[in-house]
């Protein structure tokens, strides 16, 4: 408790010294916050956004970017976003569904058959609809970057089946809808956050989680979890973010336009980095020794039944939206 009174004491002080600094020399400048390594694929992507927002406007604007947690977590930077204290951040979809609840259809298992319908669902109507919907909640959504699909790693035994979850505690986002996939698959949900999870796994409080292989790689979970079962249960993109204040009361209608551009033109630089990361991440875990499992994942897929039901019961609109992106995927069948 004592520890995270300190980081939140330094968290508010460096906040504090941050505000009132969107301008310098006739610059404006963006601080952009986010969880992730400075090695990650999705940081990558949040790089190049910056150097397109730079040379799109001659130099007058730039984004100075603080990864790793340095002002806070994922929950904790969208609070500061919301109060106009940091201008943009990444986060998980999965994380911005306690704002805007739309957000949980990327929990939803196995929405999509392939990349391809990830990716026209993401840059298609659908993926703008979804995005516009956290505006109400000072919340500017700017795009998608790619970080793959989520599969189990675990410490002390491999995932072949869902029957193989049961007893498991499993580490998720803090995402009600993460919790209800785990869950239902036959795991113990276990929200904790990414900070903390590499202790957690080491010292026995969870017993897997889930996650793509780049960040299974970087964060070095596999260090502690020596089975990675590729099940591929969800894609859960990234999602890029602005605070609406800055949004609307800092930028001129021209840099919004440069921002959004930047934004969305970083993308296809982000997937094709994400595709080399994935691959090196893989190739890397296997020669550190961790087992990695390509499961029949239909087994999967059947446990997942209890899950669309409950949709269907109790969230009709969600549910009406998972059988329009469904609906999309019959072309993008082999």
């Amino acid at each position: 408790m004592i520890g995270y009174m300190i980081r939140y004491m330094r968290l508010s002080l460096f906040v504090l010294l941050l505000a009132g600094c969107g301008v310098a020399d006739d610059t404006v400048v963006l601080r952009l916050g986010h969880g992730l390594d400075s090695s990650h694929p999705v940081h990558e992507g949040m790089v190049r956004m910056a150097e397109l927002v730079r040379e799109k406007s001659d130099g007058t604007m730039r984004i100075d970017i603080y990864p790793n947690e340095q002002l806070g977590t994922e929950r904790q930077t969208l609070e500061l976003l919301q109060i106009g204290s940091l201008d943009i951040t990444k986060v998980s979809a999965a994380v911005m569904e306690s704002f805007t609840s739309v957000y949980s259809i990327f929990s939803v298992p196995f929405l999509f058959v392939n990349e391809e319908h990830m990716y026209s669902v993401l840059d298609g109507p659908i993926g703008r609809r979804i995005l516009d919907a956290g505006e109400p909640y000072r919340i500017i959504g700017l795009t998608y970057y790619d970080a793959g699909t989520r599969s189990f790693y675990t410490t002390r035994k491999p995932i072949q089946t869902p029957g193989d979850l049961q007893g498991l505690s499993i580490r998720v986002q803090e995402s009600p809808s993460a919790i209800r996939m785990v869950n239902t698959l036959g795991g113990s949900a276990t929200p904790i956050s990414w900070g903390e999870l590499y202790t957690a796994l080491q010292q026995g409080v969870v017993d897997g989680a889930e996650n793509n292989p780049p960040s299974f790689f970087l964060s070095r979970h596999y260090e502690v979890s020596r089975y990675y079962t590729l099940n591929e249960h969800t894609a859960v993109p990234d999602i890029l973010v602005m605070s609406r204040h800055t949004w609307q009361n800092v930028l001129s209608e021209e840099q919004r336009a440069i921002v959004l551009e930047a934004a969305i033109e970083s993308v296809p630089y982000q997937r094709k980095v994400w595709r080399e990361a994935s691959e090196a991440a893989l190739q890397a875990v296997k020669e550190a020794g961790v087992e990695v499992i390509y499961p029949d994942r239909a087994p999967f897929m059947e446990a997942s039944r209890p899950y669309y039901e409950f949709m269907r019961n109790n969230q009709p609109e969600l549910y009406s939206l998972f059988i329009e992106i469904q609906g999309l995927g019959d072309e993008f069948v082999d």
